[in-house]
């Protein structure tokens, strides 16, 4: 329940909406106990007396009462909804914003699927309780008050006999709760997962139906989607035992207040207006009774949910600015490397043991090892993706520990095998590290990355819409694009990972000749994939288990490493057709 108390602070900025829907709020329950004080006086003082003004005075306050009703109900309506939209609005945002800033350690460990649901339904289920329930529960509260008060005050004794119920209605809704409650969290677990296949699904839709595995996947979703039924299933059986049994209760409680009542007028002991007053304010008292039954199952999905809410508002985030760290400005780009340790979360072994390395401004590097030897690690150290357990990572003799993400990042450049494209036009995709660039930046970078002329292939030149995730281009087209992103971006810095093996050798050529052109006069590090890149490395860099076992120009190595000679022959002979390309050339 701490959790729920939490998200009450999403309430503060809402302070003149709440203070509009409370008192909206008490002008409905002041005309809900006033009507039958009035129905009263209509059967009593009208009817019963013959008395014609009378019953049309209680006539035209009751119609004054509802018209009140009538409109505070709307405005508490549209109070609460407005008040729940704004909190739903902040706490999106907030969740947005904090899984950008989280470190790559955390999504490691992470579904999507469950991540999207906490944004989106647990949200929505706090959006309900925090901006409507809560309010509506204290209205509820007060009115069984009001109603008691009122009651007891008119006939003690017929009071005791109209109120019995109400403990064995709050005994069977808290007996309801406690079975529910527990399935709440079941729920929006089996919703995450089921949001994780649906999303594994869209996103590798061409390699599910490559495979022709699209039973498989539909069974999978189908199995998970009954697993979330069956537990709604089971919260609804509870529920239509729990209520019905309510509502008998009511019944009874109302037969016994006639029955109790009716003698009663009949002994001359209270008046039949009387009577039909303590009717309608068990008719006044009910609803809320309910209300609260209903809103002790909305707290316990919502504490759930606040409760998945602020695990990822609190995660740790492991990559952290320090307090008062210093902008990076221009640099020269010169790397170190001094005894860096790291060691993936849950990970038994070191991703990187004591790696030491010097890599002065402007050259490049060629980084080199088998499968899991640390290749992926060493250059997520430089951009702070994560940080090494020990050791340093100096930029310009600077611990990147000592500055902000930002002049760090702003930095260096990217172009990975996995080329990542956003919905939009090829236009903002370029731009997207500096926003600001004109147009004729934007085009200068797409002819230095050999981009320009696929571009203007396009009815829509660089207006044209690439689609999700790129779609709409090939390999070769979304890495050019990259690679003229990060030109754009004029980096000091360079991480590459050069492989091209699913395009062909014509379009590998191009790309080189892009790369390389982006690689002139900066600090390069590649994820070496081919013999060209290997031959113009000022230096390469061989891994083995996290350590580097050896380093040098690629004919000192070939000479002296036997590793580095199975390696060249294993991985690097696919760069015989593209050597034929740039001959061709």
């Amino acid at each position: 329940m701490k959790h729920l108390r939490r998200s009450l602070i999403f309430l503060r900025p809402n302070t003149l909406l709440m203070t509009g829907a409370i008192i909206s709020l008490v002008a409905v329950l002041v005309s809900n106990l006033l009507s039958p004080q009035y129905l009263q006086r209509a059967i009593d003082d009208g009817i019963s007396a013959g008395n014609q003004s009378a019953i049309m005075n209680a006539v035209i306050m009751l119609l004054l009462l509802a018209l009140l009703r009538g409109v505070f109900s709307f405005a508490q309506t549209y109070l609460l909804e407005r008040i729940s939209q704004n909190v739903a609005f902040d706490m999106r945002n907030l969740l947005f914003n904090k899984l950008s800033d989280l470190s790559f350690s955390y999504h490691d460990q992470q579904q999507t699927g469950q991540l999207m649901t906490r944004v989106t339904s647990d949200v929505e289920v706090i959006r309900q309780f925090v901006g409507q329930g809560l309010l509506n529960l204290v209205a509820a509260v007060i009115t069984v008050i009001g109603v008691i008060i009122v009651l007891v005050a008119t006939n003690w004794q017929l009071a005791i006999v109209e109120l019995l119920s109400i403990p064995i209605i709050f005994a069977l809704i808290g007996f309801f709760i406690s079975k529910v409650r527990p399935l709440f969290g079941v729920v929006q677990s089996r919703l995450g997962a089921l949001n994780t296949i649906l999303q594994e699904n869209l996103a590798g839709i061409r390699v599910v139906r490559a495979f022709a595995r699209e039973p498989y996947e539909q069974k999978r979703y189908l199995t998970m989607n009954e697993a979330l039924m069956d537990v709604n299933i089971t919260i609804n059986k509870r529920s239509s035992v729990a209520f019905p049994l309510t509502f008998l209760t009511v019944n009874v409680a109302t037969l016994l207040v006639v029955l109790v009542g009716g003698i009663k007028v009949i002994n001359g002991t209270i008046t039949v207006g009387t009577l039909v007053a303590f009717l309608s304010y068990l008719v006044v008292l009910i609803g809320p009774v309910f209300g609260i039954g209903f809103l002790a199952t909305a707290i316990g999905r919502a504490a759930v949910s606040a409760e998945r809410v602020f695990e990822v508002l609190d995660a740790r985030n492991e990559v952290e600015e320090k307090p008062g760290a210093r902008s990076l400005g221009q640099i020269r780009g010169d790397v170190e490397f001094r005894n860096v340790v790291f060691k993936f979360a849950g990970a038994e072994q070191q991703a990187l043991d004591d790696v030491s390395l010097h890599v002065p401004s402007g050259h490049t590097v060629a980084i080199m090892g088998r499968t899991g030897s640390g290749k992926s690690s060493i250059i997520n150290m430089i951009p702070r993706f994560y940080d090494p357990q020990s050791g340093q990572v100096l930029v310009d003799g600077i611990d990147v520990r000592d500055v902000t993400l930002d002049s760090l990042r702003g930095n260096i450049g990217m172009v990975l095998q996995d080329t990542v494209l956003f919905s939009g036009t090829i236009r903002d995709n370029i731009a997207y590290g500096r926003p600001e660039a004109t147009p004729d930046e934007v085009v200068a970078a797409a002819r230095a990355a050999q981009a320009d002329e696929f571009i203007g292939g396009f009815p829509d030149g660089y207006d044209t819409l690439v689609g999700e995730r790129g779609v709409g281009l090939s390999g070769g087209q979304k890495q050019r694009v990259a690679i003229a992103r990060a030109l754009l971006l004029n980096p000091r810095i360079l991480i590459l990972d050069d492989s091209t093996s699913a395009v062909d050798a014509e379009t590998e050529y191009q790309i080189q000749q892009a790369l390389d052109k982006l690689m002139r006069g900066r600090t390069s590090f590649v994820i070496a994939q081919r013999i060209s890149t290997v031959r113009n490395a000022d230096m390469i860099v061989l891994l083995d288990e996290g350590k580097i076992i050896a380093t040098g120009t690629h004919d000192d190595l070939l000479r002296e490493n036997a590793l580095y000679g199975e390696i060249v022959d294993s991985q690097l002979r696919k760069d015989e057709p593209v050597a034929a390309a740039e001959e061709a050339n």
